[in-house]
């Protein structure tokens, strides 16, 4: 068994991989959080979500009234369909961001809100993005410059700046943040919303990355009106809507885990193939050495997630936890798909497409997506000076 599984989550676990090996859609798992490259795609996705909610493996947190289920639901088993979705290489349901908009709407949201988007989330047909970050407000986030102003009629107009938005050309509403007193300490007058995307003012412009796709995209809002029902919960109480819609989430970092793991065979896949001095680089000292020392560092990954996540369940989570966690994660990533490509030799500059790239190209795209991860959820400088500040009790 798994890290913290009993013999009821290893059934669960038993019935979630026959369910995803049944019904996944024919897509292609890349690394990272990537977006649908088409509208055949999008579509799949779609429905891929809708079957993922029915089948109570998504939104089972959810009150019954609203689809969830109640007490059968646990954070373990979020933990086990997280992990058995990247067992079977099946993409996540596409509503990432829709996760954090129905749990601040369910919690303080109005009852029209959620008759409003929560069945639309739940069948997959509404697609959410995430409008929080900005160009100059990345790890810290409470010091965005988007400005929500009041209007005459109980509204508000919006303007500013987003970037890094996931899933922004495809999303039907964003989740935003946007400061409403410029006067409050930055933590203070911040206020969320609910932005229909199609709404005059707003410009999405897709971002090309060095992957070759566009999973991103920075969003402008130029005096975008919003009536006084696309506040959620009351007027400068965003922050902490947003901390709370972001504290339901954990189950990730056990994917994360998983993805890991998968690499770690593929590179012992990797090493049989490939030659060095003339026979398997497998059967190299130096190769053997650095493949277990990169296999050692996984299992201590592995450890230190499922015990954060066994304290988070129990309410006894450190404040240094999730940085640990999240920083050894991405370097990992790093460190894994360099070494890939250095074991493929000249072959190693070869990209997806090319007749004889390694694998497929598969080690050139995660190396490249692997540097977005030391980035993306708080860059790898950010989780040092948390350890650090928090976890050592060093000074600023």
């Amino acid at each position: 068994m798994e890290y913290g599984m009993t013999p009821e989550l290893e059934k669960f676990r038993a019935e979630v991989s026959e369910f995803v090996a049944a019904n996944k859609p024919a897509i292609a798992v890349k690394a990272g959080v990537r977006s649908a490259e088409d509208a055949e795609d999008l579509a799949l996705l779609k429905e891929w979500t809708g079957k993922l909610f029915a089948a109570g493996y998504v939104g089972a947190d959810w009150p019954e009234e609203h689809g969830g289920k109640g007490s059968a639901h646990s954070s373990e088993k979020d933990v086990v369909v997280g992990e058995e979705l990247a067992r079977g290489r099946a993409p996540a349901a596409i509503q990432g961001a829709a996760h954090l908009v129905s749990h601040a709407l369910i919690d303080f949201g109005t009852e029209e809100q959620r008759q409003k988007y929560l069945p639309g989330i739940r069948s997959g047909e509404l697609i959410f993005c995430q409008l929080f970050s900005e160009p100059s407000s990345g790890s810290d986030l409470a010091s965005l410059r988007t400005k929500a102003v009041p209007t005459e009629d109980g509204g508000f107009k919006v303007t500013g700046q987003k970037v890094w938005t996931t899933n922004g050309h495809w999303a039907d509403y964003g989740y935003l943040l946007a400061r409403t007193d410029p006067e409050a300490p930055k933590h203070r007058g911040i206020s969320a919303f609910i932005v229909d995307m199609r709404l005059p003012g707003v410009e999405v412009r897709p971002l090309r990355e060095m992957t070759g796709t566009s999973d991103f995209n920075e969003v402008f809002l130029d005096n975008v009106e919003l009536g006084p029902d696309a506040l959620i919960g009351e007027l400068n109480r965003g922050w902490m809507i947003a901390n709370s819609s972001l504290g339901h989430e954990r189950s990730g970092a056990a994917t994360s885990v998983v993805r890991l793991q998968q690499n770690i065979e593929a590179l012992k896949d990797l090493a049989k193939n490939v030659t060095r001095n003339g026979r398997p680089a497998i059967e190299d000292g130096a190769v053997q050495e650095r493949i277990g020392e990169l296999a050692a560092a996984v299992a201590a990954n592995s450890a230190m997630v499922y015990a954060n996540i066994s304290r988070w369940s129990r309410k006894t989570e450190r404040p240094y936890d999730a940085p640990m966690a999240k920083l050894m994660f991405s370097e990992l990533g790093v460190d894994i798909a360099r070494f890939a490509l250095e074991l493929s030799g000249e072959a190693g500059i070869l990209v997806e497409g090319d007749s004889n790239a390694v694998d497929r190209g598969r080690w050139q795209d995660e190396f490249l997506y692997a540097r977005a991860y030391t980035i993306a959820g708080g860059s790898s400088e950010i989780m040092r000076n948390l350890i650090a500040e928090r976890g050592l009790a060093m000074p600023r």
